[in-house]
């Protein structure tokens, strides 16, 4: 790894958090990923009576993300992710290159975010895979029909989206957005998740939705199979918003 953005983060962090009891030099940089425009993330764990937020700012001409938070707020932000079914904190700690640790503070930190990424994010209730499996089945529906190329780009996002999701689901695995939904779900499973990228990339290059269609059905077939007739949700005062806005 080039020196130099470490060297960075070290000076940021002691001009502005001389007494942060911990640092962890997380993202791309720590990992081996990131390119000269890369940006720095960093947390930073402080006394309890700072205030916990999320930052962003340019420092000697690199943009920087500040992960800033108290022991009570990485306990909630810890819980959050967990309840997200995302584990990125956790992944920060865990993975991240420690640059402070006073008294500890960072390993007792990581252990923790190693403890909670051990344990997997918790199971979706059996309704949400229900509104899932139809939400999935009607956009592959939509899908097989669009003669629109663009509302079949459209459709075919949807399709990636819900059925990575239902296939971390069955896996227990961390779920991903952006640029760690790939990388996650080649994780949770190479083969299946392998295979919807593929078909999702080969319907962007060419139009042609059948391979990210037949990728996105075995999917359905690992959680009950497509689902039309018999759905039915009662409503509760919340939309659902993976079957909202997708039907045909």
């Amino acid at each position: 790894m080039h020196p130099e953005p470490i060297d960075l983060a070290r000076r940021l962090v002691q001009g502005r958090f001389p007494d942060a009891l911990a640092v962890v030099l997380a993202g791309s940089t720590a990992t081996g990923r990131a390119t000269a425009s890369s940006d720095l993330d960093i947390v930073v764990l402080i006394g309890d009576g700072g205030e916990t937020r999320r930052e962003t700012l340019r420092f000697e001409g690199r943009l920087v993300e500040l992960f800033i938070h108290t022991r009570a707020g990485l306990v909630e932000l810890f819980s959050a992710d967990v309840a997200a079914r995302r584990g990125v904190l956790q992944s920060m700690y865990a993975t991240g290159l420690v640059l402070v640790d006073t008294g500890g503070e960072a390993g007792r930190a990581r252990a923790r975010a190693e403890s909670d990424l051990r344990n997997g994010p918790p199971a979706l209730k059996p309704e949400t895979v229900e509104t899932k499996r139809y939400g999935l089945t009607d956009a592959l529906d939509d899908l097989a029909d669009a003669d629109d190329p663009f509302e079949r780009l459209a459709v075919a996002g949807v399709v990636l989206n819900v059925a990575a999701d239902l296939l971390f689901d069955h896996h227990r695995a961390w779920a991903g957005g952006g640029k760690w939904l790939p990388r996650r779900l080649l994780e949770a499973d190479g083969e299946r998740g392998g295979a919807l990228l593929q078909g999702h990339r080969h319907l962007c290059e060419t139009g042609d939705p059948v391979l990210l269609i037949d990728a996105a059905v075995r999917i359905l077939d690992l959680v009950g199979g497509p689902l039309r007739e018999g759905y039915c949700r009662t409503w509760r005062g919340v939309i659902e918003s993976v079957a909202a806005g997708i039907g045909r």
